[in-house]
């Protein structure tokens, strides 16, 4: 499963330097280099880790954690810092980090605790409750039941995939998703389909949901990034 981190790092060469072994690896890895590019990818996406220096330029991490944590209990933080006062480590932890590891490191031990932060973030995202009931403007899906009521009160039958897909995009409201990440999230390692099947899923989903299917305002293209589900 490709898992996906943000890495928040105002060094350019130790930036570059991290990245590069953490794809290595085989995660993907989006860049920040400033606290407010961090913050917007934050709430425009999702990310199985964030790595995230303390000293940054317009915002600093202390800050970007604390208002992670005001959303979002579960995706890992680490911390990667030059501030080896025993007071940081206890602030960084206080505003919500997981983890705390000081600059100069061992590359090794970077991607060690990464690969421990991110298989802790795996078992919350597949403890994650399914959901059993929502609505939205005029439409209602009961997952329980696996059917629909769509725009034009049509009753619709579910296929359990668009259930599964449907959960993933509604718990994520209002932030775009990736088409490998509900590939990740959705289907996993074992059935593993092109993207262009999730483009026909999100048509269905128009075509059920949309009083416009050709003109949606609940489930939207992103430019450059995949889709988003909004229900205003």
């Amino acid at each position: 499963m490709l898992q996906r981190i943000l890495l928040v790092e105002d060094e350019d060469s130790l930036r570059e330097a991290v990245k590069m072994n953490l794809e290595l690896e085989k995660y993907e890895v989006v860049e920040a280099a400033s606290g407010t590019a961090a913050m917007r990818h934050i709430y425009n996406s999702m990310f199985d880790l964030i790595i995230l220096d303390v000293m940054l330029p317009e915002m600093n991490g202390f800050d970007i954690c604390e208002k992670v944590r005001l959303k979002d209990k579960n995706t890992p933080i680490l911390f990667l810092t030059a501030k080896n006062a025993g007071k940081d480590r206890v602030e960084g932890l206080k505003r919500g980090a997981d983890d705390y590891l000081v600059k100069p490191f061992n590359l090794e031990e970077l991607l060690l605790r990464v690969k421990v932060l991110l298989k802790r973030s795996l078992k919350m995202v597949v403890r994650e409750e399914p959901m059993k009931f929502y609505a939205f403007g005029k439409n209602e899906i009961d997952f329980v039941e696996q059917r629909a009521v769509g725009n034009r009160g049509k009753k619709v039958d579910l296929t359990k995939r668009e259930l599964e897909l449907l959960n993933f995009l509604i718990v994520r409201k209002g932030k775009a998703v990736s088409r490998q990440e509900i590939l990740n999230f959705v289907w996993g390692y074992k059935d593993f389909p092109s993207t262009r099947t999730i483009d026909n899923f999100i048509l269905s989903f128009r075509n059920y949901f949309e009083a416009d299917p050709r003109n949606p305002k609940y489930f939207l293209s992103v430019h450059g990034v995949g889709y988003k589900f909004t229900d205003k």
